[in-house]
């Protein structure tokens, strides 16, 4: 494979790794073009695990016969940019984590009908727009058994590059599409039952044996600070809250979506 030193910022063939925003690399008018970055070895590993097509790597010198020796080797003959530790963070405008970074061919967006079609247990992700969050959602849905991802248009990409990182790759082992609003309609022609995770008057504890009792059940978690919209919660078959203790009203939308993903698990 083509190993090239990069001795300026202006180095051909970078510009997915420096200049080219999030919104570029995902080009929505070409989308069979777009592209991705994973950031250290552990999540490029499991990116290839999933069968994701790597079109080059930038790596720090000192990790081509190290951490990235594997990943090189993995990565057939696609051109690797190399250079000291301080003119990558220059041409990155951060550290790389663990020296690697790859770029990768984007999926085209599957079909819900195809995501959904096995599928028992499901989280619809409506307008979260945090990166952290949304890598630590699909973390905890990949661990307790989500079969699938859903996220409104509003809502962060699960292929920006922090939240891939944060997701320590998991973002490429649970299946997922976007859905338009409304999403109850959507669902309910595809037999499940929708559960707003939300604080209403007529909401229902998330260890109600209903719940449980659901083959297929879609769970609507909303947004960091204002939660779901009042249409969203109207639409949906249930209102669920998480009960809870000392006054506290509510959890970060990532740690509420773990603790109803494993309530709520397959048995």
């Amino acid at each position: 494979m083509p190993i090239i030193e990069i001795t300026s910022l202006e180095c051909p063939g970078v510009e997915v790794y420096s200049t080219l925003t999030e919104a570029q690399l995902r080009n929505r008018l070409e989308p069979d073009k777009g592209i991705f970055i994973a950031e250290s070895p552990k999540v490029i590993h499991v990116a290839l695990d999933a069968g994701y097509e790597p079109l080059s790597l930038l790596c720090e010198r000192r990790h081509i016969t190290g951490d990235a020796a594997s990943l090189i080797e993995r990565c057939g003959n696609i051109p690797i940019y190399t250079g000291e530790r301080e003119l990558l963070a220059a041409l990155t405008g951060y550290t790389l984590t663990r020296g690697v970074l790859c770029a990768m061919r984007r999926p085209l967006p599957r079909p819900i009908t195809d995501i959904c079609r096995d599928a028992q247990r499901i989280v619809v992700i409506d307008g979260v727009t945090d990166t952290t969050n949304i890598g630590a959602i699909f973390r905890s849905a990949a661990a307790l058994g989500i079969d699938a991802v859903l996220l409104t248009p509003t809502s962060c990409d699960p292929l920006n590059r922090r939240a891939v990182r944060v997701s320590m790759g998991s973002v490429f082992l649970v299946p997922w599409t976007w859905i338009d609003d409304p999403v109850t309609p959507r669902l309910n022609e595809l037999g499940f039952s929708t559960a707003a995770m939300a604080l209403t008057d007529d909401s229902i504890a998330l260890d109600d044996p209903l719940l449980k009792s659901k083959p297929r059940l879609a769970l609507i978690m909303g947004t960091e600070g204002d939660g779901l919209s009042h249409e969203a919660i109207a639409d949906a078959n249930h209102v669920v809250r998480i009960p809870m203790q000392h006054g506290v009203d509510s959890l970060n939308v990532a740690a509420a979506a773990a603790v109803a993903f494993w309530e709520l698990r397959k048995t």
